[in-house]
């Protein structure tokens, strides 16, 4: 499902260069929950990104679904994105205009859907994230919590090959952080999702099923 081999980032500042990652090698199976854990500033975001097609590697090769990110031409990579991964990120990223539903439905609208049955269908991801009864609700009106399963719908909704979350529970409390935690479990489980989650937090240790730990840009 995901083969990197020997993939760098760096960024340049003016004439400063910094190495975000340094030749990372690594597989991740059809179906599994990785979580990758680490300290702040040591890669792991940088990482997701360049899974999730997001900014390209430095050097290397990124292997995601079958496709050579860095041989897809643009209008591909987009679609990729679009299509095969689905992403969920701290700040949760719902439009503040639009309700939970119509949030969960965009996605599905993008790919050229009707707008009622994407409505239809964002209704049943909000049913499975338990939150039906605040569809109609704008992301305001709800929890952190209700605001980060909200958006794990949206990133289901196109069922993605892979299914990427950047400190999801950065933003909760520890006891609703247990809880977006468990769904993404329940997700894996119930639906053999292809997971890879990044956290400082050392509990997402209890849900995936391994754990890789980071440092300075490398895979320890």
């Amino acid at each position: 499902m995901i083969d990197l081999t020997e993939v760098t980032k760096i960024y340049r500042r003016g004439p400063e260069e910094i190495q975000a990652l340094k030749g990372i090698s690594l597989g991740i199976a059809a179906g599994e929950f990785a979580a990758i854990s680490g300290k702040s500033g040591c890669g792991k975001s940088t990482l997701l990104h360049i899974i999730g097609g997001l900014e390209p590697c430095t050097s290397g090769r990124v292997v995601v679904d079958g496709r050579n990110l860095a041989r897809l031409p643009d209008l591909e990579l987009t679609r990729f994105r679009r299509d095969r991964v689905g992403v969920v990120f701290q700040s949760f990223n719902l439009l503040p205009l639009l309700t939970l539903e119509e949030n969960v439905a965009l996605p599905r609208v993008l790919q050229g859907i009707s707008y009622s049955q994407a409505r239809e269908e964002a209704g049943h991801w909000l049913q499975e994230v338990e939150l039906a009864h605040r569809r109609g609700h704008k992301p305001h009106q709800v929890s952190g919590g209700e605001m980060q399963r909200a958006a794990i719908a949206r990133a289901l909704i196109n069922r993605p090959a892979v299914l990427l979350a950047d400190e999801p529970t950065g933003n909760l409390d520890s006891a609703t952080a247990g809880q977006i935690l468990e769904l993404f479990a329940r997700v894996h489980r119930d639906w053999r999702q292809t997971v890879v989650l990044v956290s400082h937090a050392a509990e997402v240790a209890g849900y995936a099923d391994r754990l890789l730990s980071m440092q300075d840009g490398v895979i320890l």
